[in-house]
């Protein structure tokens, strides 16, 4: 690989690396509101559920066993694994634009 090739690598890493922080943004307000989203159904059901009078050991179990409140939580999780993913994307390309650094420094100093 010659020098101008690794360079041009480098940028395109760079740029990945950019588009990966971008995503982060947009990840973690979509995992943030979809925890918001599931925090304010399950507060929900558990006032109802205390309303009509179900046993407090059990309501957590109840109201999480709720279709609805499960399904939120389920949204939640991809969030999370969306944004953690892009987090781990984010490291990878670090890693390989820090390898690329090296590899043009040695190129560079023959």
């Amino acid at each position: 690989m010659s020098g101008q090739d690794l360079v041009n690598e480098l940028s395109g890493k760079v740029s990945l690396l950019d588009s990966a922080l971008k995503q982060l943004g947009v990840r973690g307000r979509e995992y943030a509101q979809a925890e918001q989203d599931y925090r304010i159904a399950l507060a929900q059901k558990i006032l109802t559920e205390r309303d009509k009078g179900t046993p407090v050991t059990i309501i957590s179990d109840i109201c999480r066993g709720d279709r609805e409140i499960a399904k939120k939580k389920f949204e939640r999780d991809c969030k999370e694994t969306g944004y953690k993913a892009a987090l781990e994307a984010i490291n990878v390309y670090k890693i390989q634009i820090k390898t690329l650094e090296s590899t043009i420094e040695r190129e560079w100093r023959g």
